[in-house]
């Protein structure tokens, strides 16, 4: 056990077997290097949609997902879906998860948000691929299966391209339109290789996928550039950043998919989401130091909400949080009533500061990349 006095949790069925799950909202009461730690919900912009937008059934070992964006083709132009605090009044309540917020949710579900050294030139697109199809099990979003209607692009090999087209072709069947019924949409997460005008419109080219671009229409183009300006701007400076993108699409009866709303996550060499340069320098020297932590995600929150950018997990006692204070804001963070301590980073008025330091002996070894792929998330 993590702790010595034991924490509850259950036994959920996956497939054909049985696993030692945690209990709901209980993953901040594990120890900071156990599997099934995560940082308290309220310092992330989890905790605003945990309950409400996300609800798991500890009986079932289901998760239902309220979202606020269609799975259906509804008459009208392809759009951007808004960002929680961003104008998005629907899923600033926490009620609903937005696109983007989806894609946060799978990839700490994925545990994709979690490092440790071991994992150094372990985490492969192959490796992303299969936690996040895997984080897609047992939820449900309006009502179906959410891994029906997830594609994650298969690795490329040259010599298996006609086997993973196959499949591909197969699974987007459900999303080729039937005379007289509304379009079933899918959800695509990728690595965005470009997104460049193409002979009519526009279209988004993906790693691993060199044989079928997304057709994008005009408007979505030119909202692209505007609403993702800084991630696109941060994309394009670092050639160390990846572009992460999650939409919806259907496929026409031509058999041509088009993408209808769309958010894009840069992420690092090691998929660790970052919102801006800052935070790449803090994961980096995180990385560089060979540290353990679990990157905070916003979720529905806006770029101004304030959540803590990491959470160190190998340090002695209880995780300290890792804020980044902007240029212009109070010096202080948010007050919260866990006890947590607080690494602060002014950046406009300080150099970052150093970390506090690891423990010097883990009372457990931490676990391999290869055997973290054969967990499900929250196992025990």
């Amino acid at each position: 056990m993590c702790m010595v006095e034991g924490i509850e949790m259950y036994v959920a069925r996956l497939g054909d077997g049985y696993i030692v799950k945690r209990m709901p909202d209980t993953g901040s009461h594990h120890a900071p290097d156990c599997p099934s730690y995560e940082p308290p919900a309220e310092f992330s912009g989890l905790g605003q949609v945990l309950g409400s937008a996300i609800t798991e059934d500890p009986a079932t070992g289901e998760t239902t997902l309220n979202l606020d964006f269609p799975l259906t083709k509804m008459p009208g132009r392809s759009t951007i879906p808004p960002t929680g605090g961003e104008g998005d009044s629907v899923s600033s309540t926490g009620t609903k998860l937005s696109l983007r917020g989806l894609l946060h949710y799978l990839w700490d579900q994925a545990e994709l948000t979690r490092w440790h050294p071991g994992f150094v030139g372990k985490r492969t697109w192959a490796t992303v691929r299969r936690h996040l199809l895997h984080a897609a099990e047992h939820k449900l979003a309006r009502g179906d299966a959410l891994r029906a209607r997830l594609y994650v692009p298969e690795p490329f090999f040259i010599e298996e391209r006609d086997a993973n087209n196959a499949r591909r072709l197969a699974q987007w069947q459900s999303a080729v339109p039937a005379p007289g019924k509304e379009q079933q949409l899918m959800l695509l997460i990728c690595e965005v290789k470009e997104i460049v005008p193409a002979r009519y419109g526009f279209k988004a080219i993906v790693k691993h996928l060199p044989d079928q671009a997304f057709a994008i229409d005009e408007q979505l183009y030119r909202r692209l550039g505007r609403r993702f300006e800084s991630e696109l701007a941060l994309w394009g400076a670092s050639d160390d950043i990846r572009m992460v993108m999650i939409a919806t699409f259907g496929v026409s009866s031509a058999g041509v998919p088009a993408i209808h709303e769309l958010s894009l996550m840069p992420v690092t060499r090691q998929w660790l989401p970052v919102e801006d340069g800052f935070e790449k320098q803090l994961l980096d020297k995180l990385v560089g130091e060979s540290r353990a932590f679990v990157k905070g995600l916003h979720y529905n929150l806006g770029k101004k909400d304030r959540i803590a950018s990491a959470a160190l997990t190998d340090c002695e006692g209880s995780a300290p949080m890792l804020f980044i204070v902007p240029a212009g804001f109070d010096e202080a963070v948010p007050v919260y009533e866990t006890g947590q301590p607080s690494w602060i980073w002014c950046r406009s008025s300080e150099s970052m500061p150093s970390f506090p330091p690891p423990r010097t002996n883990s009372h457990r070894a931490a676990p391999t990349h290869a055997e973290r792929a054969t967990w499900p998330a929250h196992a025990g």
